[in-house]
């Protein structure tokens, strides 16, 4: 969904959230990835919000955030100082300098008011965030490749995540899993593009993201691995093939860990994912027809009673 409609809320609030390429084109190679990755980070700090985990993927990226409630309320020095983070210097498309903006919203007339208004307006919401990172990613694009015209398709997807600690772990692991989905490593740890490797590697936004989700990143390991930090000894793991054909052909159940190995269109096409009881308060506002009315709890492994906000897919497994 391109514009994710609010509840309001006195909690933190959790989304994944993930955008594709026009036609799903593999256009990212790696210093497309390195600019996109950064930028994330910088797109972050300017709105407000706390990147869990991210993956940065040849033609789509999957990003899991945390978002403070609306109506957050923002001084005018940190104003200031994420204005400046994502302004460093002036720019044909915003010339203002972070100087000007701190001594509009000093004076407090009618420019500051508005400025104040607008920036406040952009922050601590999961759409903004979106629009304001694939903007300004699609003007390096194309700016570096003398290209015009679209990059992203038209919608990015948003699916609200529970604020458990299960919940959020399965979500993250899931996304941290990409690179191995697509066979591009046999460990997410080797992914230079994805929050659990940057994480591993010191990366302190990275690390201070995923103990959302686990204090110690040796835990997580074990979300992404299963009950060891790998495969055991004399046992041949499942091929992404036979793991499909037991979920779609015999609707089996396997380990979490093989399970998440596989395209699983519950995060991606849930609109909402948690407990039954999360997900059902969510429905109860959801106009009569429009949505499913009951949660559905995922299948396939042992998610641990956690159940999502629409009807399962043909394919839902890939």
């Amino acid at each position: 969904m391109g514009k994710l409609r609010r509840k309001e809320s006195d909690r933190l609030s959790y989304h994944h959230l993930m955008s594709r390429t026009v036609n799903g084109e593999a256009l990212f190679g790696d210093r497309e990835r390195e600019v996109l990755r950064k930028m994330i980070w910088q797109v972050a700090e300017f709105s407000g919000v706390r990147v869990v985990t991210y993956a940065v993927m040849k033609n789509h990226f999957h990003i899991l955030v945390e978002v403070p409630p609306a109506g957050t309320e923002v001084s005018d020095a940190e104003l200031v100082r994420r204005y400046r983070k994502l302004y460093p210097k002036p720019t044909p498309w915003n010339p203002m300098p972070a100087e000007v903006l701190e001594g509009h919203l000093k004076d407090n007339f009618l420019d500051g008011r508005e400025l104040r208004k607008e920036l406040t307006r952009r922050m601590h919401d999961v759409s903004e965030f979106m629009r304001t990172l694939k903007l300004r990613f699609t003007l390096w694009f194309n700016r570096s490749r003398d290209r015009f015209g679209p990059l992203w398709s038209a919608r990015f997807k948003s699916v609200l995540v529970e604020g458990d600690r299960w919940a959020l772990r399965t979500v993250a692991a899931y996304i941290d899993l990409n690179a191995v989905r697509a066979g591009l490593v046999s460990d997410p740890k080797d992914y230079r593009f994805c929050g659990y490797a940057e994480a591993l590697g010191g990366g302190r936004l990275a690390r201070a993201g995923l103990s959302v989700v686990d204090k110690d990143l040796a835990g997580y390991r074990q979300t992404l691995y299963g009950a060891g930090d790998g495969e055991k000894d004399g046992k041949e793991s499942i091929s992404h093939e036979e793991a499909v054909r037991v979920l779609q052909e015999e609707k089996g159940k396997l380990p979490l860990s093989v399970v998440l190995r596989c395209r699983v269109r519950y995060f991606s096409d849930g609109m909402v994912l948690g407990s039954e009881d999360f997900v059902n308060k969510f429905l109860e506002d959801e106009p009569e027809g429009k949505r499913a009315r009951r949660p559905r709890p995922l299948r396939g492994s042992d998610w641990k009673g956690l159940s999502v906000g629409t009807g399962l897919r043909k394919g839902l497994f890939g």
